[in-house]
């Protein structure tokens, strides 16, 4: 028997050798490894009901300060911190929430900028409204514009109910007509300034500029 015990203990001695020292090494990473700290940018993730928009500002990124092994700090990628916070069940109207953040396990969130934040909502709306173009440009003597013609004419929009309940029209970018004598046509692009409305199917926009004689004929 104890002839037995003395083969099996000595079977394959140099890969029990090895295989000891390989976890006494793991071990000794590990227990020893300093701690660190990182500060990441983490996107904030969340989703809306279909009916309700964000009626204010609203950050996009969370700065998180992690602390952990510096070799897991060190391993971070794009993607392994990320921020969320629940708004399913939103309805119209103000309300404040907290951040929740996920990161890999062993690390410490130590801060979260912002740790809430402050949003207010609305129903969503849709609207076809008119483009006046924005014509500048230095012109003859004795002519002036007459008409402006935008093709395509209107423009749907959506967004928060008030803002864009109190939409006039939409703009273009600037046509610079310098130099027309009885009509132009150029190609531009709609523009809404308020930056919670969005053009919904944004398109090119062709701008005819009609222009006339000073004394009201239009020009041929």
């Amino acid at each position: 028997m104890d002839g037995w015990l003395q083969r099996r203990l000595f079977q394959n001695l140099w890969m029990k050798l090895l295989s000891l020292l390989l976890a006494v090494g793991l071990w000794y990473a590990i227990a020893h490894d300093p701690i660190a700290s990182v500060e990441v940018r983490a996107p904030i993730e969340f989703s809306l009901p279909d009916n309700i928009v964000i009626d204010s500002n609203a950050f996009t990124q969370a700065q998180v300060l992690l602390r952990g092994p510096k070799r897991l700090i060190h391993h971070l990628e794009a993607g392994d911190v990320r921020a969320e916070v629940d708004l399913s069940n939103v309805q119209p109207g103000e309300r404040t929430f907290e951040l929740r953040v996920h990161a890999p396990q062993d690390l410490e969130v130590v801060q979260i900028i912002p740790s809430q934040f402050h949003l207010t909502f609305d129903s969503r709306d849709t609207r076809t409204i008119e483009i006046h173009p924005r014509i500048t440009g230095n012109f003859d003597k004795g002519v002036k514009v007459a008409r402006v013609i935008a093709d395509p004419a209107q423009v749907t929009v959506t967004g928060p109910h008030r803002r864009v309940e109190a939409l006039d029209a939409a703009s273009t970018d600037p046509v610079d007509a310098s130099g027309t004598v009885s009509s132009g046509t150029y190609m531009t692009h709609v523009y809404v300034s308020d930056p919670l409305i969005q053009v919904m199917h944004p398109q090119a926009i062709r701008v005819t500029v009609i222009m006339e004689s000073a004394g009201g004929k239009t020009k041929k």
